[in-house]
Parts: structure tokens; C-alpha cells; sequence
């Protein structure tokens, strides 16, 4: 049963790639909630979903001229030089923590969306 939820995960988490907006969250919830995985091999195995998943979407992306490169260039290089840093953090700081401030950014962005909503009902 764990292996068709994996993957149905997979799959779900695949089109959001191609949508531009990334499963990671999704699996990452899978992963810890369902799996009982511990929070740093999640994010690990979430990094290693990512690559090929984003690999592609970027390429079919690309083919389409759907990518602005002035502003993709420096936003990539600026998230490559936090994701050492975060990295770096994240393996100093305790795993609970981290399924904590996981958690809570959860929650933050799934506020967020329902404001957006409700504002965008309000304008319409």
C-alpha cells in the first residue's frame, strides 16, 4: 500500500514540477508524516526528487521560451548561495526543530493562500 501512496506522491508532485511549482512540500509531508521518515533524510531525498524532476520541467520550459534569463540568473545564484548556508544550518540544528519550523512554514503558506483567495473573491 506505502509503495502506490509513494507512487501516487510522485506523480502528484511531478505535475506540480511541471507547473513551476514544486511537490517538495507534499513529499516532504509524506515522507515524515507517512513514511515516519526522520526530517533531514526526507529533505535529502526531497533534493534528490527535485533534480530530475525540475531538470526536466526547465527543459520543456526552456523549449518554449518561457524562462526570462535576467531575472532566473541572479535569483538562481542568490538560492544557490542560501541553500549552502540553510544546508549548513540544518545539519546543526535538532530534527524535531526542523519538522517544527517546517511545520510552521506550512501553516504560514497555507494562511497566506486562503488571504490571497478570499482578497481575490473580494475583487472580483
Amino acid at each position: 500500500m506505502k509503495t502506490l501512496g509513494t507512487i501516487a506522491v510522485g506523480a502528484v508532485c511531478g505535475l506540480l514540477s511541471a507547473f513551476g511549482v514544486g511537490g517538495g512540500s507534499i513529499l516532504m509531508v509524506w515522507m515524515t508524516a507517512v513514511l515516519q521518515m526522520p526530517q533531514q533524510e526526507a529533505q535529502q531525498m526531497n533534493l534528490l526528487y527535485f533534480l530530475p524532476t525540475a531538470g526536466v520541467a526547465l527543459l520543456l520550459h526552456a523549449k518554449h521560451s518561457l524562462i526570462d534569463r535576467r531575472t532566473v540568473i541572479p535569483a538562481a545564484l542568490c538560492g544557490c548561495a542560501t541553500a549552502i548556508c540553510g544546508t549548513l544550518l540544518s545539519e546543526r540544528l535538532d530534527p524535531t526543530l526542523l519538522q517544527k519550523i517546517f511545520g510552521a512554514f506550512l501553516i504560514f503558506v497555507g494562511f497566506s493562500e486562503l488571504k490571497r483567495a478570499k482578497n481575490a473573491k473580494n475583487h472580483e
